[in-house]
């Protein structure tokens, strides 16, 4: 699964840190995600969409 978390993230002018601790996760883990190395779970992704102000299916891209 792909996502744009990286895009949404830099344009709201958060780093990964600051995204990190907004959806009680660590930085690894929202590296990892951005890096399509982790796929996030369900209660994540929309933890990430909220924080980031947009939709989960914007955010995420099944391939």
């Amino acid at each position: 699964m792909k996502n744009h978390i990286k895009e949404f993230r830099t344009d709201k002018g958060l780093l990964q840190q600051e995204l990190a601790d907004i959806c009680g996760v660590t930085r690894q883990t929202v590296n990892a995600i951005e890096n399509n190395k982790y796929d996030s779970t369900l209660e994540l992704a929309f933890k990430l969409a909220t924080a980031l102000e947009i939709t989960v299916d914007k955010l995420f891209i099944y391939e």
